[in-house]
């Protein structure tokens, strides 16, 4: 079984050493999952009936990062293991936690707890034996995601779990079972107790290991678990966009921008998920009048909420807030070195992969040779070694309090920047001694 997955030296390790002493131990949930789909887990998890004292005396660097739960962290050598005891868990009194953890020697205790089918199998890799109890690999292969046991006590047990189901969706290309679905809509009480913080989590896996988001934010509208976290998306249903460029609403074509942009650059298809989150708000007839800069302080509150970091936020609010831009041939270069100082050299790429996931999801040829030729263009400014933006003056700061005669103030900055207006429009200006004579 798996033989077309070696599995690594570091879980085998684990498994044997375990087992030496007299302990169970298994491969366990998402791991087992996608090896039976054929694919290399990114993750290997492991399950065993040792205590967590007698794990910890097993190996030589062991973390302890959930020791409540039972759960460590093994290091090895080809890398890191999260093994946990078997346990059972007592009533959810929060809708996230369980109000008490008691350690287990039965696996069956500890699949019994599992969310979902496809991530409740255990695999012994040294006896080849696969433990399925709950009918995962019947669900394989029918592509469904279907709760352990009763769906609304699982999702009254942790409300995440009704995103995860979501997420799965997205991640594996599954559809939902009927039942299971049912009961996400009537957990919505339950999901409100879940920090936004664990919500953030869930959407960035669905980036950045789904190839279509849109199944997984889909089956939040329907279920409304997006009106909870992302009630500005969900105004975008029914807003219809020209005919002429436009084949879905404002809401699909936004999930199918988010589908198009690239997997490994999550602040690129958060952009194309938000950058036409204002037009509910701007319309106006057939036009969106400033709803890409409306859209940024729009995407900013709704970042801020789901607790994502500055870094991230920042970047996908300048991408949605320059989204719009319209190249053309007569641009001077001036014009193209104020585009790359308002944009930023280090986001131009993300933008570009934004505006080609938005062209993409208007399901029209469109021809984007524009970009090509003006990527030539910023890489030949670029080469010329062209002052875009303060720090490539020849002059800093200090030469303007110098000369001016001033203390650190907001002055300092104003006159640096309109130094760089000036080298902007002429690069031949930005020598030092001129750019000294300008001060005065």
């Amino acid at each position: 079984m798996f033989e077309q997955f070696q599995i690594p030296h570091g879980a085998m390790e684990i498994v044997k050493k375990l087992q030496d002493r007299g302990f169970k131990c298994y491969l366990v949930g998402g791991s087992v999952r996608d090896l039976l789909m054929g694919k290399c887990p990114d993750e290997w998890d492991l399950t065993t009936d040792a205590r967590p004292e007698e794990v910890a005396q097993s190996f030589q660097k062991v973390v302890p990062t959930g020791l409540e739960f039972g759960t460590q962290l093994i290091i090895l050598e080809d890398g890191k293991y999260e093994v946990t005891t078997f346990r059972t868990e007592g009533r959810y009194l929060d809708g996230r936690h369980p109000s008490i953890v008691n350690f287990s020697k039965e696996l069956h205790e500890d699949l019994s707890r599992r969310d979902f089918t496809v991530n409740a199998m255990a695999f012994d890799p040294v006896k080849g034996e696969l433990v399925d109890e709950y009918n995962g690999q019947k669900d394989l292969k029918k592509k469904i995601i279907r709760t352990v046991g009763d769906p609304l006590a699982r999702f009254f047990e942790d409300g995440l779990r009704t995103v995860r189901a979501c997420r799965f969706a997205a991640q594996l290309n599954f559809k939902i079972e009927k039942k299971t679905l049912s009961a996400v809509k009537q957990s919505l009480n339950v999901v409100q107790k879940v920090a936004r913080e664990r919500i953030h989590d869930e959407i960035i896996k669905v980036l950045t290991k789904a190839d279509y988001p849109s199944i997984c934010f889909d089956y939040m509208l329907k279920t409304g678990l997006l009106n909870l976290f992302i009630p500005e998306l969900v105004l975008a249903v029914g807003v219809k966009q020209p005919r002429e460029f436009h084949k879905y609403d404002v809401f699909y074509h936004s999930l199918y921008a988010c589908d198009a942009a690239p997997k490994d650059r999550p602040a690129v298809r958060l952009a194309a998920l938000l950058h036409d989150i204002s037009k509910p708000e701007c319309k106006d007839g057939d036009h969106f009048y400033g709803h890409d800069q409306k859209g940024g302080e729009i995407a900013y509150a709704i970042l801020k909420r789901l607790k994502f970091g500055n870094e991230l936020t920042n970047k996908v609010i300048n991408l949605i807030k320059n989204h719009m831009f319209n190249y053309e041939s007569s641009w001077t270069d001036a014009a193209v070195r104020r585009f790359i100082n308002r944009v930023g050299m280090e986001n131009l790429l993300d933008l570009f992969a934004l505006r080609i996931a938005d062209t993409s999801a208007m399901e029209r040829e469109i021809d984007s040779g524009y970009l090509l030729e003006l990527k030539k263009r910023i890489d030949k400014i670029v080469a010329d070694e062209n002052a875009l933006k303060v720090s490539d003056l020849a002059v800093n700061g200090q030469d303007v309090m110098q000369i001016l005669q001033i203390g650190p103030s907001p002055k300092v900055g104003e006159t640096l920047n309109s130094l760089l207006e000036k080298v902007i429009d002429d690069p031949a200006l930005n020598q030092r001694e001129i750019l000294l004579k300008l001060i005065k």
